[in-house]
């Protein structure tokens, strides 16, 4: 497979910094408690879902894996049924599916794949709850499947469909936050690290004793980019400060985490943003917080002539940073589950697969692809080969967890305080 060679233009939003509700930041704190206590109770007798409004909401961890119910009124699928005629219609951030592999499933089936995008969460939960759109398949991170299952958005899957789960990395096919697969499938994995460029920082990041701390070192004051993404941000504001929590709910480690982003903000003025694919290879940044993922897509966003060279990515070289994956859920209110579940079997094949990756440069979990042979295969450069995403850092690495209505709000309160100074 050849490796992506260009790349389309891109939204002002990114992924996973508005999947945790980036756009919410602006809300009161009452207001956000409400609104996430919405997502958190079932609905009764609207939208797709059903159930009790006072069902508990599960919070899984690794250290807390839960199996979800299937309920009665919202079984999987019957085994060897005929697909629908479509259209398939997909709920996806923009640029984040290769459109080679999507023709490729339309000429398969015959049938029309449509592709709607979303700005935020919030947005996206409350179309998926209307049932306004009959949305097929969502492209979430794990952490929102607590309150998706609770409230019934989703369907539960029928395997017999999808074999190609076999084609994954063992670790997915029994995940701590959806045993036995019931209701997910995993779409892509990454890596939070930092991002520099040889040419505006001198500095050998890696071989630095934290090289967190460089985030905060006043000679780049001006060069300094931060993810616009309250979890990710302040994790690793948790892990700099030694705060190995990075769910906490702790009030003595935020305000540890609140007095780090005042000294942040102090010492490098850092600009808060979701462009860092764009930001570093144009120059306007030297050095960020970056997802593995957009890194590897900013060699692409260079200017004519400017060698892929210059950019390098950290990331603990035993996977005790963050380490996060997205998925694949099939949505409850969808009108097409039967071709729903042979696009998720599309997807995991490793061919399919391996493609996608290509273009969106977000990598795939598959055991066909060895990590340790991605430069050699042309998925990256050798200058960013530590943007390898490894399967065993998954039993080691820090993950952004869902948090109690309580605690997510506490978290969110900091982040404002951050953002309204930076």
């Amino acid at each position: 497979m050849e490796p992506r060679k260009s790349a389309l233009p891109r939204p002002a939003f990114d992924r996973r910094a508005l999947l945790r509700n980036a756009a919410l930041l602006g809300i009161s704190v009452p207001a956000l408690s409400t609104l996430l206590q919405a997502c958190a109770d079932s609905p009764t007798g609207t939208g797709p879902g059903g159930g009790s409004p006072t069902e508990a909401l599960k919070i899984a961890s690794p250290d807390n894996p839960v199996t979800w119910d299937i309920a009665d009124d919202n079984q999987p699928i019957a085994d060897g049924l005929q697909p629908e005629k479509g259209p398939l219609l997909l709920y996806n951030y923009a640029d984040y599916i290769g459109p080679a592999v999507v023709k490729s499933f339309e000429e398969k089936y015959a049938v029309d794949v449509k592709i709607s995008t979303f700005n935020d969460t919030d947005e996206a939960l409350t179309k998926i709850r209307t049932g306004a759109v009959p949305f097929d398949i969502y492209f979430p991170s794990y952490d929102q499947i607590a309150r998706m299952v609770t409230a019934k958005l989703v369907r539960p899957l029928n395997h017999s469909y999808i074999g190609n789960l076999g084609n994954v990395w063992p670790t997915f096919a029994n995940p701590w936050y959806d045993g036995e697969a019931r209701y997910s499938v995993p779409y892509s994995v990454y890596t939070t690290g930092v991002g520099w460029r040889t040419d505006l920082v001198p500095d050998d990041i890696a071989a630095l004793e934290n090289p967190y701390d460089s985030l905060w070192n006043p000679d780049y004051r001006g060069k300094v980019g931060i993810i616009d993404d309250w979890h990710t941000a302040m994790a690793m504001v948790a892990l700099r400060s030694g705060v190995t929590d990075v769910n906490s709910e702790n009030p003595a480690d935020l305000e540890i985490i609140q007095q780090a982003l005042t000294e942040l903000s102090q010492a490098t003025k850092p600009k808060v943003t979701v462009s860092m694919y764009n930001d570093l290879p144009s120059g306007q940044l030297g050095i960020s917080q970056m997802w593995s993922g957009d890194v590897v897509n900013a060699q692409y966003y260079l200017p004519g002539g400017q060698s892929v060279d210059i950019l390098r990515y950290w990331f603990p070289e035993d996977g005790t940073g963050l380490v996060d994956n997205d998925l694949m859920l099939i949505l409850s209110g969808g009108k097409n589950p039967v071709l729903a579940h042979l696009f998720l079997e599309h997807m995991l094949e490793e061919k399919t697969s391996l493609k996608n990756f290509g273009y969106i440069g977000y990598q795939p979990p598959q055991n066909a692809l060895d990590t340790d042979r991605l430069v050699a295969d042309g998925y990256l450069p050798e200058n960013l080969a530590t943007a390898a995403v490894r399967e065993e850092w998954f039993d080691v690495a820090y993950r952004l967890l869902e948090l109690t209505i309580e605690n997510d709000a506490a978290w969110h309160q900091v982040w404002q305080q951050f953002k309204a100074g930076a």
